[in-house]
This record gives C-alpha cells, sequence and structure tokens, in this order.
C-alpha cells in the first residue's frame, strides 16, 4: 500500500475515533509492523505541525496518537461550544446513541458501545452537554458503571409527553424476536 493511502486511513481512523488510538491498534488495523506505522506517523505528524493553513496537529501522547485543534483557534471552538447545541439538529451517530438509551434505559455505555459496533464516550457526553441524557444511577458490578436514561429535555426535543410514546420496534435477541 503506498504511504500517501496509508496517511489516508491513519487520518480517518484518528478522527472517527476521537481520543488517543495506540500505536498497536493503528498497526493491527493496518496490517503493519509497528516500527513501518511509527514511520508513517512521525512523517504526519511533522506534516501537520509545519502546515500553517490547517486548523489540526497530530499530537503523540506515549504510545498514542490524537487529532487536536490548534491552540490559536481555542476562541472561536469556545464560541461554537457556547452556542445553544440543543436546537442543532442531532448528527446519525448522535440519533443512533439517543435511541439505543431511549429504548435500552438504563444502559450502560459499554452497552451501548457493543450494539453500536464502535465507542461513544463522546456521543454520550455530548448528549448529556445538550440535556437529552442523564446519569440516572449506578450498576451493582464490579467498577459500579454509570447507568444512562433520556431526560424532560428529550422528551420535549421529541414532542412526546412520557417515554411509552416512542413507537415499537422490533428487534432480534438471541434469534427470537421481540416488540419493545
Amino acid at each position: 500500500m503506498k504511504n500517501e493511502k496509508i496517511k489516508s486511513i491513519i487520518e480517518s481512523l484518528l478522527f472517527v475515533w476521537g481520543e488517543p488510538l495506540k500505536l498497536s491498534e493503528i498497526s493491527n488495523i493496518l496490517n503493519m509492523k509497528h516500527t513501518e506505522t511509527i514511520q508513517v506517523l512521525t512523517e504526519m505528524v511533522e506534516e501537520y505541525n509545519k502546515d500553517e493553513k490547517r486548523g489540526l496537529l497530530l499530537r503523540q501522547f506515549g504510545d498514542t496518537y490524537q487529532l487536536t485543534t490548534k491552540s490559536e483557534n481555542y476562541e472561536y471552538i469556545n464560541l461554537l461550544m457556547q452556542e445553544s447545541t440543543t436546537t442543532k439538529s442531532l448528527s446519525t451517530a448522535a440519533l443512533e446513541t439517543l435511541s439505543i438509551v431511549a429504548y435500552k434505559q438504563p444502559v450502560t455505555r459499554v452497552e451501548i458501545d457493543i450494539i453500536r459496533g464502535v465507542k461513544s464516550s463522546n456521543i454520550v457526553k455530548g448528549l448529556m452537554e445538550k440535556g437529552l441524557v442523564k446519569e440516572v444511577g449506578k450498576l451493582d458490578k464490579p467498577g459500579k458503571p454509570t447507568l444512562f436514561g433520556t431526560t424532560a429535555e428529550f422528551l420535549k426535543h421529541f414532542g412526546l409527553k412520557t417515554i411509552e410514546e416512542l413507537p415499537k420496534i422490533e428487534i432480534e435477541e438471541d434469534g427470537d424476536k421481540k416488540a419493545i
């Protein structure tokens, strides 16, 4: 595979993941040796850091890598974050996560991750910031994982009086179909 294609894939992985991604995970996904992956990542860090036109940096934290914003753009990012976000439309990933919480509540973040097949911590955090999801308790298991549920703002946002007004859906669990 050509270097530019590898860089494109790494950039996509880091963008979608949103959190620091381990070198070993990147290497495994690309089916490359660690030394080859490090070489490509080092080139990418240099390219990102020397290009003043970009608003992003590629940063290394120990054996992890993450795309971050340039600190000089903080005031603009802060303005965006201060805007009322509940009036903005929700992304497909946010709607997917929100529907899992609504139908499965109370639900843990790990359960959401398993259903979606990807990490959801940033999306859950965003939904909490928008007031659509809240912590509703702790699971009585090791680690005491947080349980999430929907809020009154969720009901208001979707024009529902109660959670029971959600449309019924049919799901398949262990080969059996059931309506929820």
